[in-house]
């Protein structure tokens, strides 16, 4: 039998943008497909933030901002939603009162959902969430190669004593062996730290650093030919906190930091990684409360936009 072309999205010619389910990108439901390559899940959590929340309403902001995208990616020359299946996998329901439950439940959904192959952005959410989903990925590929867009290092110890936090994800993967620890990277840090042993306590868990300033010093080629030697053919898998982009270009988000990146800087940076071995990817602290119009979950969406777009480049990875 040959094998069936994949389901796209809601034809906008026929039914406009602003009606009908708000799924990612109009995209049809898991539970509407014989298979998913790629699938879309939001994960509606934020008890781990630290400083201001409404994270947990970041899915469904996404998911309405995602209305303006459109099948074909001209810049990468994909269509990823007629070359490969993708679907929006609905939200996975976490115990907000429980931070430890949360995160197994989690790790259990994604080791689920990634059983027969297909390969998962997620969307936030507060940053706790990497921390299940790298376990899952790990499981299935071995420790993997990191490539972390953030404000923040989020290789923090603890937090009040708390050691599963939005600021502690990468430590504890760090510390469980589930991260390739030639090929790890922070883009986009900046602003004050609580002291210099940040720094060295993150270089000494394999990190390297690559500041908003120096992306904006050495310009978006120089720092994609860094990363990708960085992370050559290693499985790889991507974390994008949207607090990585400057307030003016994401202001809805719970722990904003000036001096960030474009939008632009940053899309072009996910483009320049189109050869990488990409195998997972997240969107979180998108919180919606502190938006304007929705310009953070219009960047955010073209951040999963472009994260699908490279899924479905690698589809034979």
């Amino acid at each position: 039998m040959p094998e069936q072309s994949p389901i796209g999205p809601v034809d906008s010619s026929k039914v406009p943008r602003f009606a009908g389910f708000a799924t990612f990108a109009r995209l049809p439901r898991l539970d509407q497909v014989e298979r998913a390559d790629v699938a879309v899940v939001g994960v509606p959590f934020d008890a781990g933030v630290s400083y201001r929340p409404g994270a947990r309403f970041g899915p469904a902001a996404l998911r309405e901002a995602s209305r303006l995208l459109r099948p074909y990616h001209p810049e990468l020359d994909v269509s990823p939603f007629a070359e490969t299946q993708v679907v929006d996998a609905g939200d996975i329901a976490l115990n907000p009162f429980n931070i430890g439950e949360a995160i197994e439940t989690l790790q259990d959904e994604a080791e689920a959902l990634t059983a027969n192959g297909t390969r998962l952005v997620t969307v936030g959410g507060d940053h706790t969430i990497a921390l299940p989903l790298l376990r899952a990925a790990a499981k299935k590929h071995g420790p993997v190669a990191l490539l972390h867009f953030d404000a923040h290092l989020d290789t923090w110890d603890t937090y009040f004593g708390e050691p599963y936090t939005h600021g502690t994800p990468f430590r504890r993967a760090s510390e469980e062996g589930i991260l390739d620890t030639e090929a790890l990277s922070h883009v986009g840090t900046r602003g004050p730290l609580y002291g210099k042993r940040d720094l060295e306590e993150d270089r000494r868990l394999g990190f390297g650093i690559v500041t908003s300033g120096d992306v904006m010093r050495r310009g978006v080629a120089e720092t994609v030919d860094a990363l990708r030697q960085r992370i050559g053919g290693r499985p790889l898998y991507i974390s994008v906190d949207i607090d990585v982009l400057d307030p003016s270009h994401a202001p809805g988000t719970g722990t904003p930091e000036a001096g960030g990146m474009t939008s632009r800087e940053l899309l072009e940076i996910l483009r320049g990684l189109r050869d990488c071995n990409l195998i997972g990817a997240d969107v979180v602290e998108l919180a919606p409360a502190y938006d304007h119009a929705e310009i953070t979950a219009i960047a955010a969406s073209h951040v999963a936009y472009d994260l699908v777009s490279l899924l479905s480049l690698g589809k034979s990875a």
